[in-house]
């Protein structure tokens, strides 16, 4: 088993990175996430280069394609491959996206899931199944979309919450896809994380996005991560309310690289926020007559 305790700051593990972080002190960054879609069938060096990281970091698996919302069969294949790389790589933890990809073929694209109460059992009855075949409980995320699908029976923050209870998993809270939701379609994105199952969320995204010339954000991973992010971020561990460095944030960045160096800046800055709220933390236990 791996006794590797998943915390801290990390960093998505991408092949256009290895060549600079085997050659860099790569003591900062606490974990690695990776895709296992890009990695279950990779051999040679590749092979190589991942087991070398593995051995020496803790990493967390972020899926892409399981397309839990879709109404097409669960993929068992993809899910007792996963559960293999994952027995393979000592990785205990394992997030999707709570949304659908797939219709008779993989559509390459993240898709809503209608907010219904019909939606909500469908959900989490393919969530438990792949729970049992995994063996472990894992978490979804609040994914980002650009339109919302007709005849919702709840917002989608209950929606959610209503899966997440039903399903008996926990939260990947996607830091970056509140702030994008919430600006494209005009919401508080505080209010709306104060609705959700907040002792449920075990991992976080933060990440960089692109504004179109009509104002519309797409969520990238391909730019610097913003100040209202930030902001944000520093209000998710408030709500959330533990020991901010106990909850792993990853940065998310897929490309438009600026060098290792950036991304440790981005790293060193998650790092700086979650030191800030466990001091803030400290400071009220003191007032309290803690300890």
């Amino acid at each position: 088993m791996n006794n590797k305790v998943l915390h801290g700051t990390g960093l998505g593990f991408r092949r256009e990175l290895l060549s600079d972080l085997k050659q860099a002190d790569i003591s900062q960054i606490d974990f690695f996430e990776i895709a296992p879609e890009n990695w279950m069938q990779a051999g040679g060096r590749y092979a190589r280069d991942l087991r070398h990281f593995t051995e020496q970091k803790t990493f967390a698996c972020h899926g892409l394609s399981l397309s839990i919302g879709s109404a097409e069969e669960l993929d068992y294949s993809l899910l007792k491959n996963i559960k293999t790389f994952l027995d393979e790589h000592d990785i205990s933890l394992y997030t999707e996206h709570l949304s659908w990809c797939s219709d008779d073929g993989h559509l390459y694209d993240l898709l809503p899931i209608p907010c219904t109460e019909e939606a909500v059992f469908w959900v989490a009855e393919r969530i438990r199944r792949a729970q049992e075949i995994l063996e472990r409980q894992i978490a979804f995320e609040n994914a980002s979309y650009y339109f919302t699908p007709p005849g919702a029976q709840m917002r989608e923050q209950e929606f959610i919450s209503a899966v997440i209870a039903e399903a008996g998993c926990l939260l990947h809270l996607d830091v970056n896809n509140v702030y994008v939701n919430s600006q494209n379609f005009n919401f508080d994105p505080i209010a709306y994380m104060q609705e959700l199952p907040l002792d449920k969320v075990c991992y976080l995204h933060v990440a960089g996005h692109y504004v179109e010339e009509d104002g519309l954000i797409v969520d990238t991973h391909g730019a610097d991560v913003i100040d209202p992010v930030w902001s944000l971020l520093k209000t998710s561990y408030e709500l959330i309310g533990v020991d901010a460095a106990s909850l792993p944030t990853c940065l998310e960045r897929d490309f438009n690289f600026n060098g290792l160096e950036s991304l440790f800046n981005e790293l060193e800055h998650i790092r700086s926020i979650q030191k800030a709220y466990r001091s803030a933390q400290a400071a009220v236990v003191v007032r309290q007559g803690g300890v």
